[in-house]
C-alpha cells in the first residue's frame, strides 16, 4: 500500500507569493524567448545498426526525418524480412509522405485551402498512412511544430508530439537563462504490450504471408485510439532529441542531457544565434555511439541500463533538433527545395528510372537525409506541423505550457 500526504490549505501570502513568481517567471520567457514569432526546427539525424546485427546479416529498418516542420523517426520491425519483406519500405514511405503533408500545410505564411488544412498530428498521421501502399510495421514518433495556436492574441508556437510504440523524445530548455545549461522539460513515454522490450505497439500493413485476417481500418484504429499525442510550449533555443528504443533503452535520461550539455556549448552573451548544423550532426552521432557502447564489456563488466545489465544491441536512430525562428530565408530556400523536388520527380523517378536522394531516405546507415541546395540549406531540415485541440479532442492529447 502507498501512502499519500493529504493536501494542505495554502495561505493568503502565500498563495500571492507563488502568483508572483509564476508572473516573473511568465514574464522571463517572454523577454528572453519572443513567443510572438513563428518558429521552425534546425535539425539532423544519425542512424546506424549495431555492429553485432551487422554481423549476422540484419538490414537496418530505421527511417529518420528532419525537415521544418516535422521531425520524426520510424523503427521498422526486421523480423519482416523472414517473410521476404523489406522491413524498411514502409517507414520511409510514411515518413516522407508525413513531410510532404506537414510542410504544405504548416509553412508559416503559406496559404492553404480548407480542404488541405493541418487538422492535427493524429488526422495528418491517418492521412500519411492512407496515401502510403509499402508492407511493413513500424513504430514512429513525429514532432509537429504548431506556429497556429494564438494565446491571448499572441502567437504561442507549440510542439505536437504523436508516439505510437517504443520511440521517445526529449525536450530540453535553458531554464535560467541563456548562458544556463540545458534541463529537461519534457519527456514521452513509450508504449509496449504488456511491458515487453521487444512488444512495442506498431502501426502495420501486411499481407497473408504474415496475417491473413490483416484489415487496414485495425491501423487506422490503432493511431486513433492506440496513438498518445502531446502539446507542448515551444521557445527558441529548445533542444529536442528524438530516438528510437536503442538509444532510449541504453541511456539514461540523464546520460542524454549531460551529453546534450557537453556537446553544444554555452550560448554567448546577446541576441540568440542558433546552433551550428555540424555540432547538431555530431551530437546525433555521439548519443548513437554512446548508446552502442552500452552493450559493450567494460573494465567493471556490463554497463548499466534502463533496461538491466548491457542494455540492447538494436537498429539506432537519432534526430537533434534546435528550435530557431522562421525567417524570411527559410521561406525562400524551402521553395527551392519543393522546386527541386518537383524536378526530381519528373527527371529522375519517372522515365530515367533512378531513384532521387528523397526517396532514398533512411536507405544508407550511418548517413544524414538531406537535401543541399546551397549553403543555406543546411540550417533546417526539420517538418513542423500544428495542432487543432478541436480535431484531435479525445485521442489521448495533453497540453504543457511551460
Amino acid at each position: 500500500m502507498v501512502l499519500r500526504s493529504p493536501t494542505f490549505l495554502v495561505g493568503t501570502e502565500k498563495q500571492r507569493g507563488l502568483l508572483n513568481e509564476f508572473s516573473r517567471r511568465d514574464q522571463h520567457f517572454t523577454e528572453e524567448y519572443q513567443k510572438n514569432k513563428p518558429l521552425c526546427f534546425s535539425a539532423k539525424t544519425y542512424q546506424r545498426t549495431h555492429p553485432k546485427k551487422t554481423s549476422l546479416g540484419h538490414k537496418d529498418a530505421d527511417a529518420t526525418l528532419a525537415s521544418p516542420m516535422v521531425l520524426g523517426v520510424a523503427d521498422g520491425v526486421s523480423q519482416l524480412e523472414e517473410f521476404g519483406m523489406d522491413a524498411s519500405e514502409l517507414p520511409k514511405e510514411l515518413l516522407r509522405v508525413c513531410e510532404d503533408l506537414g510542410m504544405n500545410q504548416l509553412i508559416p505564411d503559406r496559404p492553404v485551402n480548407p480542404q488541405d488544412a493541418y487538422r492535427g498530428p493524429v488526422s495528418l498521421l491517418k492521412e500519411a498512412y492512407e496515401e502510403t501502399e509499402s508492407l511493413g510495421s513500424t513504430t514512429i514518433l513525429l514532432a509537429v511544430l504548431d506556429n497556429s495556436t494564438k494565446i491571448h492574441g499572441k502567437l504561442h508556437p507549440m510542439v505536437a508530439v504523436l508516439t505510437i510504440g517504443d520511440c521517445e523524445m526529449l525536450m530540453m530548455r535553458r531554464l535560467d537563462g541563456r548562458q544556463s545549461p540545458l534541463r529537461a522539460v519534457f519527456h514521452t513515454e513509450m508504449q509496449r504490450i504488456d511491458g515487453h522490450s521487444q512488444t512495442p505497439l506498431q502501426l502495420a500493413r501486411v499481407d497473408e504471408r504474415v496475417d491473413p485476417e490483416f484489415d487496414e481500418e485495425l491501423a487506422l484504429e490503432v493511431i486513433e485510439r492506440g496513438s498518445a499525442v502531446h502539446c507542448v510550449s515551444a521557445y527558441e533555443g529548445d533542444i529536442i532529441v528524438l530516438g528510437s528504443d536503442g538509444v532510449f533503452d541504453n541511456l539514461y535520461l540523464e546520460e542524454i542531457v549531460e551529453i546534450v550539455n557537453d556537446a553544444l556549448p554555452i550560448p554567448k552573451p546577446g541576441p540568440f544565434a542558433a546552433t551550428q548544423p555540424i555540432l547538431l550532426s555530431h551530437l546525433a552521432r555521439r548519443l548513437v555511439d554512446e548508446a552502442h557502447a552500452k552493450s559493450e564489456v567494460g573494465p567493471y563488466g556490463l554497463p548499466d541500463t534502463p533496461i538491466g545489465l548491457g542494455g540492447k544491441m538494436d537498429d539506432t536512430s537519432v534526430v537533434v533538433g534546435e528550435v530557431v525562428e522562421w525567417t524570411k530565408a527559410h521561406s525562400e530556400v524551402w521553395a527551392q527545395v519543393r522546386k527541386q523536388n518537383q524536378w526530381r520527380g519528373l527527371a529522375s523517378c519517372g522515365a530515367m528510372g533512378a531513384t532521387c536522394r528523397t526517396c532514398r531516405m533512411g536507405e544508407d546507415s550511418g548517413s544524414e537525409h538531406e537535401i543541399d541546395i546551397g549553403n543555406e540549406s543546411d540550417r533546417f531540415r526539420s517538418t513542423s506541423m500544428s495542432v487543432d485541440e478541436s480535431d484531435d479532442e479525445g485521442m489521448g492529447m495533453h497540453c504543457v505550457l511551460q
